[in-house]
């Protein structure tokens, strides 16, 4: 594990730099100096889910060379994801859902709808609070768990798919997902469509970095992803790239048996 290593590595610079202060007089600022480095290489290492800083995490499948993608989504099911998956029906298009639970409770019959046309169900955390990252294990369990059942419940399955909120990893979120044994699923395409709405900027945005083996970035949660999602499943098709299925990107089973 990275945050293993950098913590390691961070606790011998310190106890190195306390030894040598009792021969040589070491300047505070060293000190002040590594403890900033290091907060700035865990926050990074926190922040970014392609770091796989503190969870293994499935961010696209570099050993594919064909022109093939996944694309996912995040944030549902609401009113948008009926006209997401209009547009991925004419496209004959399979995407991966990654569900809100409580969109689950007020939304049943939509994601009835996404799985009856068969795309994948991921979980997203129960209440996708803005403060998920700064709660304990067991809260997080039971945010994930809670999610899982609502899924099973029309699934008639439990997925083994996890997306956390806003791609943030901690202790605790590894810790929980020791206990629920979900794979962890990022991206390496982020549309940035939950922050801007500007449609041509989002489609230049994906285009610049499709490649083979690549996981889109989306919500289902406005038109103009709406919208940015028809333009970009032409490109693709003229451009002869093939939107397969999550779990055929990455050779991995989105459900328990």
């Amino acid at each position: 594990m990275k945050y293993i290593l950098t913590n390691v590595f961070f606790i011998l610079l310190l106890l190195l730099l306390a030894l040598a202060s009792f021969y040589v007089v070491i300047d505070v600022r060293y000190f002040v100096f590594v403890g900033i480095l290091w907060f700035i290489i865990v926050f990074i290492g926190s922040s970014f889910i392609g770091s796989n800083y503190h969870v293994k995490t499935f961010c696209s499948n570099p050993l594919i060379t064909e022109k093939k993608i996944a694309i996912t989504f995040d944030d549902g099911p609401n009113e948008m994801t009926a006209a997401v998956l209009e547009v991925l029906k004419k496209y004959d298009v399979k995407a991966a859902f990654f569900c809100i639970g409580k969109n689950i409770e007020s939304h049943p019959e939509i994601l009835t709808e996404t799985i009856k046309q068969g795309h994948a169900i991921g979980n997203h955390s129960y209440s996708h609070s803005p403060f998920f990252d700064f709660y304990s294990k067991a809260k997080i369990i039971v945010e994930i768990e809670k999610t899982d059942a609502l899924i099973e419940t029309i699934l008639g399955r439990k997925t083994t798919l996890f997306r956390p909120p806003y791609g943030v990893t901690n202790p605790s979120i590894r810790k929980a997902l020791a206990v629920t044994r979900h794979k962890t699923i990022g991206w390496n395409i982020r549309s940035l469509d939950g922050v801007f709405k500007n449609r041509k900027f989002l489609l230049d945005r994906i285009i610049k970095r499709i490649k083979p083996g690549g996981i889109v970035l989306l919500h289902d949660t406005s038109i103009e992803t709406v919208n940015v999602l028809e333009q970009l499943l032409s490109f693709l098709e003229k451009n002869n790239y093939s939107v397969v299925p999550l779990e055929e990107l990455l050779n991995i089973k989105a459900y328990e048996n």
